[in-house]
């Protein structure tokens, strides 16, 4: 079962943090919801916030998504592509994407910082609240 109050280190080798992370969100792709695992050869980390758009590579702003979800997706915003993957016929992990954009917002308060981010994450959580 996914645990959302799981904190990870950034520091962490990146099979570690990885594993912690499919941990916290889940074993399964963020969009598509193709099961993940450890070693899983499709298993990619991505950031919600892309980095494009000023966000961190910090174990907040990253869940597990196969390489082709991530690849596809590429920057599109985290919102745009919760839509589009459900115009597709999928089930995204709406809560996993929403967890980890209040988890960024949380982590950027308390550590400063990421001022491009921070306009960009405010309003997709706005309109993850309209939706």
């Amino acid at each position: 079962m996914p645990d959302a109050t799981v904190l990870i280190a950034p520091n962490l080798p990146r099979a570690e943090r990885t594993r912690r992370i499919l941990d916290r969100d889940g074993h399964d792709c963020v969009w598509c919801r193709r099961s993940l695992g450890p070693g899983h050869p499709h298993l990619s980390l991505e950031h919600v916030v892309p980095r494009l758009k000023g966000g961190p590579a910090w174990p907040e702003n990253e869940v597990c998504a196969c390489s082709s979800c991530n690849r596809k997706r590429g920057h599109v915003s985290p919102v745009d592509w919760l839509a589009e993957c459900e115009r597709r016929g999928l089930k995204p992990n709406r809560a996993a994407i929403e967890a980890s954009l209040e988890r960024l917002q949380s982590a950027i308060a308390a550590r400063g910082g990421q001022r491009r981010a921070r306009p960009y994450l405010a309003g997709q959580l706005r309109r993850l609240a309209r939706a």
